[in-house]
């Protein structure tokens, strides 16, 4: 059995209509589950900012007649073969291609990475997404120090 704790929140009545409104229209059944969601996020963040080890995604929409930017693309996932570990590409018509890269790393090397791309000739679209924290924050936070 889990070890889940109960505990209350005090909320302004009209705060609290509008969560439920957007909790609803996600598909979450109750406020627990939309809570822990929105914790874990914050502390995937967290980690993030404090160099702690995380899994991300990388999401690119780019031109493909742009020959440059293909092999650019082809050439990070080389140098950065460490922190991708794969990587998807779909058709999404004529002129667009749309790249997704599973990456794990710490947030400064993944955010570098990105912009790499970000601003390259021919990419439409760029975001980068972290996904969880893979070490403890204050664990990676003293890695990186160390």
């Amino acid at each position: 059995m889990s070890d889940l704790v109960r505990f209350g929140v005090a909320m302004d009545r009209a705060l609290l209509a509008e969560f439920d409104r957007r909790i609803a229209a996600q598909g979450y059944e109750n406020r627990s589950e939309a809570l822990r969601d929105l914790i874990r996020a914050d502390l995937t963040r967290a980690a993030w900012d404090e160099g702690a080890e995380v899994a991300a995604t990388l999401t690119i929409v780019y031109a493909p007649e742009v020959r440059e930017l293909v092999q650019r693309i082809s050439a990070l996932e080389e140098q950065h073969a460490g922190a991708v570990v794969s990587s998807l590409l779909v058709r999404i018509d004529e002129g667009r291609l749309l790249q997704v890269m599973a990456l794990k790393g710490r947030g400064a090397a993944l955010a570098e990475l990105a912009g790499q791309l970000a601003g390259a000739k021919g990419v439409l679209s760029c975001a980068l997404t972290p996904a969880a924290a893979l070490t403890p924050a204050a664990e990676g936070a003293r890695r990186q120090k160390g």
